[in-house]
């Protein structure tokens, strides 16, 4: 059976996963997280290209550093276009909530690792991050956007939390 065709552009966003091998960690320590965010770069209409590299060249530094072999990543990474509308801006709130819904931290802006400290200009946002993306669809890069996006759906998490 033959993969589906990933659609790429220079300029699109993607949700873009990875997952570990056997649903493993891939980052045992602070480190290793920053390693990875290291291999990021900017698409240029290449994600599958950009994607192999950045997967490929993580695998390597991580085996070497734990002295095994094998892969790290299981299979191939699961990518979204993301188009600049509500849906992009709800994803966005979604993810940047995942910590706190899995109960990893309290507070999205207590998650480091995340890009949520940098779209509320807590932190001066990552070079590889393009969040006018999402704060535009909001009203601009400024507070009352960074406002608008903090309240996005935080009931929905409230619920989810409720319902267990």
């Amino acid at each position: 059976m033959t993969r589906p065709l990933r659609i790429q552009y220079p300029g699109a966003f993607y949700h873009v996963t990875s997952r570990g091998n056997d649903q493993k960690e891939i980052f045992k320590s602070q480190r290793e997280r920053e390693k990875f965010l290291d291999y990021l770069e900017t698409p240029a209409g290449n994600l599958s290209q950009i994607m192999r590299h950045i997967n490929g060249a993580y695998t390597t530094y991580f085996n070497v550093k734990r002295k095994r072999a094998g892969h790290l990543f299981q299979g191939r990474c699961k990518a979204i276009l993301a188009e600049p509308d509500e849906y992009a801006t709800k994803l966005s709130r979604y993810l940047h909530l995942n910590p706190v819904r899995v109960e990893m931290t309290s507070r999205s802006e207590e998650y480091r690792w995340f890009s949520y400290r940098g779209y509320m200009g807590l932190n001066k946002a990552a070079d590889w991050l393009s969040e006018d993306f999402i704060l535009g669809y909001l009203g601009g890069n400024n507070l009352k956007a960074r406002n608008r996006y903090d309240k996005l759906p935080k009931i929905c998490l409230i619920m989810n939390m409720i319902a267990r």
